[in-house]
């Protein structure tokens, strides 16, 4: 029988001023915890005043380890180091996150944990048809800085000028005049605008598309655990 004990552990990291939360999984069978890193983005993975990990995606991950009744860690951080972690090799693998040419040079996705929306957040004094190619440089935009959605932005040529650390001050930004623009996932800017008290449709919103969002598993710890990529595929299934 497995017996799952779950803890929290938190400590500071000066250096980079970021917290990271350590949820362990402890089984009675002795097996290796999978180490699995993640940053706080709400509501997909969240941390609340108490340091409890949870969210939609992070929910769904725990579901899936346990079905697999595998041990694992959960640390939260950056979102540039927990990708930089699986790269290292120090972590087994990072979620929630799309693909990209890079990570797939040392990772590879896992089933979707989650499909979400991205979509356009426009500041209501523009006028201008986003479909109109000359918007691409005669509006401000901006996305979360150094994640797929600003390279996407950058690589395409679209007028990029501030870097948002996360989607809350991505609002602030689009709220202050600072942006015409925002691309985002649905979801989450929804959750900051309700987290600042302004109206869910004060700006227009445009869609675009629906984006999968995946766990991402270091291609040297998938050599070495043969099938586990296949089985925690049919574990998530089973948690969504």
């Amino acid at each position: 029988m497995l017996v799952c004990k779950h803890s929290v552990k938190v400590t500071l990291e000066r250096a980079a001023c970021a917290a990271l939360l350590l949820l362990v999984c402890g089984f009675t069978v002795a097996q290796d915890r999978v180490k699995l890193a993640t940053q706080i983005w709400t509501p997909y993975q969240t941390v609340d005043q108490n340091g409890t990990i949870g969210g939609v995606a992070v929910d769904r991950v725990k579901c899936t380890m346990q079905k697999m009744g595998r041990p694992y860690e959960i640390h939260v951080m950056r979102w540039d180091k927990a990708q930089l972690m699986v790269e290292t090799g120090h972590m087994d693998g990072f979620f929630s996150g799309s693909t990209n040419s890079q990570r797939a040079t040392y990772a590879t996705p896992s089933s979707p944990v989650v499909s979400e929306y991205l979509a356009w957040f426009i500041a209501p004094s523009v006028t201008q048809d986003l479909d109109d190619e000359t918007s691409k440089y005669n509006l401000r935009y901006g996305a979360k800085f150094n994640t797929s959605k600003w390279l996407f932005l950058k690589r395409q040529g679209y007028n990029v000028i501030k870097k948002p650390r996360d989607a809350d001050a991505l609002l602030q930004m689009l709220w202050q005049g600072d942006l015409d623009v925002a691309y985002e996932y649905e979801l989450v800017f929804e959750d900051s605008l309700k987290k600042a008290g302004i109206p869910l449709d004060y700006f227009k919103k445009v869609r675009l598309k629906k984006q999968d969002l995946m766990m991402h598993f270091s291609k040297n710890f998938l050599s070495e655990t043969p099938n586990f990529l296949e089985r925690f595929n049919a574990s998530l299934e089973k948690c969504l």
